[in-house]
């Protein structure tokens, strides 16, 4: 990774416009989820996070599978601008599932009663810390990267075609690709506002 820490985060953007190319090997692509998954912390280290990886064929079937469920949600008028836009993911490279096992959830849950309440939250971070490593991990090696969040329409469809655990509960999905159109202008609030210091 060429990149340091927070160019890759001042560079992180969702890209729309990506190809069926990738500039990297697909076990590089590996590797990057694999060493994410592997060192991002959570909460009481329950390591909860579950990364599904899905490239050629398999990347297509799931944006197919996702244009089947919403064409039979939204109206025929609506359905064309949505068809674009699942042609857009499917145009990518590959995607990445994000999920979190329940199961494990639970188990904490009901090991520690006094922080119950709070394992799902705590899922939920963990769960978009790996987002950001891999976001910003493949964006520094040269992909281009969105964001999307079809759940739950297609956790169904997704946990059958892949035989997946009824546990795991699907989060957000990460199309990505070689970028094919750079990504619009980012307007940032004041950080002066958003952020307190004391001495």
């Amino acid at each position: 990774m060429e990149k340091d820490l927070f160019t890759a985060l001042r560079e992180r953007r969702s890209i729309y416009g990506i190809s069926k190319e990738s500039p990297i090997s697909d076990q590089r692509i590996q590797e990057i989820i694999e060493e994410t998954v592997k060192h991002t912390p959570s909460a009481f280290n329950n390591q909860t996070t579950r990364v599904v990886l899905l490239l050629g064929e398999q990347h297509n079937k799931l944006w197919d599978i996702t244009a089947e469920v919403l064409k039979a949600k939204v109206s025929s008028e609506q359905f064309s601008s949505t068809q674009e836009k699942m042609n857009g993911f499917r145009n990518g490279y590959g995607t990445v599932l994000f999920f979190e096992d329940q199961s494990v959830v639970d188990i904490f849950m009901k090991q520690y009663p006094s922080y119950q309440e709070h394992f799902p939250i705590w899922s939920q971070q963990t769960n978009g810390m790996h987002q950001l490593v891999i976001w910003m991990a493949l964006e520094a090696e040269g992909l281009g990267v969105n964001l999307q969040h079809y759940n739950p329409l297609i956790d169904e469809r997704v946990k059958a075609e892949w035989k997946l655990p009824e546990s795991w509960k699907l989060i957000a999905q990460m199309p990505f690709g070689k970028p094919s159109a750079a990504a619009g202008e980012k307007k940032f609030n004041p950080v002066q506002e958003r952020i307190k210091v004391f001495k």
